[in-house]
């Protein structure tokens, strides 16, 4: 059964810690990041440089299976064919769910995705220990997401610092200015803002609108969910955004990897 929305973001942290508890018990830390470090011996593939990407619309067009707030998406979920489809369809990255239990994620989606596309992968948790980011690595992802809210500013700047070890690019997401002032205190380089409210589920993507004027020169912005046409993209980019994660747009339409490239033919961003 699903929280009450004000209660949803602890109750999803709640069941991490848990199931990292029960994996790290399985395998202990030192183990994992051992395998972490032998996949980074190949180097990543550059997430935030693919995001930077001048004269296009760059997006992370994601692979999500369910959502709290809408149920299940797409019932005959194929993670490497979606992601497979949006590369062709030209999508700058590809973001991957990977919590189990509200969005029926897994680490091998990750690791099946990142054996099979070119560009660049992010894992899409909800991370909050350092064995996470070992895990992510270790399964083939180019970047980690760091969502501020689910942290405290000593948790921010050691996983943001863990992840930066293993090569790893971090997208650190945001959702007020508050917040942003916190991403850019732990020298985030790499900020999402997250247009859904993870407490209430809302979507405003005025939020954006509202942030982009703080982010500091140098950091690669990105606008992260809610969106329902290319106009809203080609809007968001002239107003100084780098990069848009698109999911539950593409997750719900017949075609995902065709969806995408109407989009970035509207938007003029195709490759």
């Amino acid at each position: 059964m699903v929280a009450p929305a004000a209660d949803l973001l602890a109750t999803i942290l709640a069941a991490t810690r848990r199931g990292v508890a029960v994996r790290r018990s399985r395998e202990s830390l030192a183990a994992m990041t051992a395998r972490a470090e032998a996949r980074a011996r190949t180097r990543p593939r550059g997430f935030r440089a693919a995001l930077d990407r001048a004269g296009r619309v760059n997006v992370i067009a994601e692979c999500k299976r369910r959502s709290p707030s809408r149920g299940v998406l797409r019932a005959a979920y194929d993670p490497v064919a979606l992601a497979v489809s949006y590369q062709r369809a030209g999508a700058a990255a590809v973001s991957v769910l990977t919590e189990p239990a509200f969005f029926d994620g897994a680490l091998d989606h990750l690791r099946a995705v990142a054996d099979h596309v070119a560009v660049p992968v992010l894992r899409k948790d909800f991370v909050v220990d350092e064995y996470q980011i070992a895990e992510a690595r270790a399964n083939g992802a180019d970047a980690v997401l760091l969502i501020v809210a689910a942290l405290d500013d000593e948790e921010l700047r050691r996983l943001h610092a863990a992840a930066r070890t293993l090569e790893l690019d971090v997208l650190v997401e945001v959702h007020d200015s508050r917040e942003l002032e916190r991403a850019i205190r732990a020298g985030a380089e790499l900020i999402g803002v997250n247009n859904r409210n993870l407490r209430t589920l809302e979507i405003d993507t005025g939020v954006s609108r509202g942030l982009v004027a703080m982010m500091p020169p140098g950091v690669t912005a990105v606008s992260e969910s809610g969106f329902q046409s290319p106009a809203e993209l080609a809007g968001l980019r002239d107003a100084g955004y780098h990069a848009f994660l698109v999911g539950e747009r593409l997750m719900t339409s017949v075609d995902p990897g065709e969806t995408l490239r109407e989009w970035l033919t509207d938007g003029k961003g195709s490759a």
